[in-house]
């Protein structure tokens, strides 16, 4: 599997251990996409609501690597094993790293990630269809609601500061 495509999975996954292993590559593409966005903005509405979705994205990518420890025995073996010698002498400066703020980018930024968004709802969905066991297939779905919810949130952002008309979903 490879991911060259702006984050996009190019072949297919067998294994469901392997899927969830896609999903937290997706997880963290969409982390790194929100913090890229904050550190280019200066808009505290949209950074507030980026940081929202940011949160969410790295609980989502928690949730499935507990759900991979738990059926990749290997994997939870390597957790234990590097809990053991990774050791960092003193807590963990917040890093705060801003970038030079750029309007002609966030609308585009914005539809971006609606468009990563819907991305993961499609992979999501295939993949909770293919889980062999019901809490794979209920993580995805509490991981889907999410990502639609992400969309939506988003949408809500897109057309506020959008001038341009995006037709029927504006009378609602």
């Amino acid at each position: 599997m490879s991911y060259t495509t702006e984050g996009q999975p190019q072949g297919y996954s067998y294994f469901y251990t392997n899927k969830i292993r896609e999903a937290m590559i997706s997880e963290i593409i969409a982390i790194n996409g929100y913090a890229y966005h904050i550190a280019h903005s200066n808009i505290k509405d949209i950074n507030e609501v980026w940081h929202h979705i940011m949160e969410d994205e790295k609980r989502h990518y928690g949730m499935f690597l507990e759900l991979l420890r738990k059926y990749d025995p290997v994997q939870f073996k390597k957790f234990l094993g590097a809990s053991d010698h990774v050791k960092f002498s003193k807590k963990a400066e917040p890093l705060n790293v801003y970038g030079k703020y750029s309007e002609g980018l966030t609308l585009n930024f914005i539809r971006n990630d609606i468009k990563g968004e819907l991305e993961a709802v499609i992979l999501y969905e295939q993949n909770a269809l293919e889980a062999p066991y019901k809490d794979i297939k209920q993580t995805y779905y509490e991981i889907i609601a999410d990502e639609k919810e992400h969309a939506e949130e988003l949408t809500l952002v897109l057309m506020h500061y959008d001038k341009d008309s995006y037709g029927p979903i504006e009378n609602k």
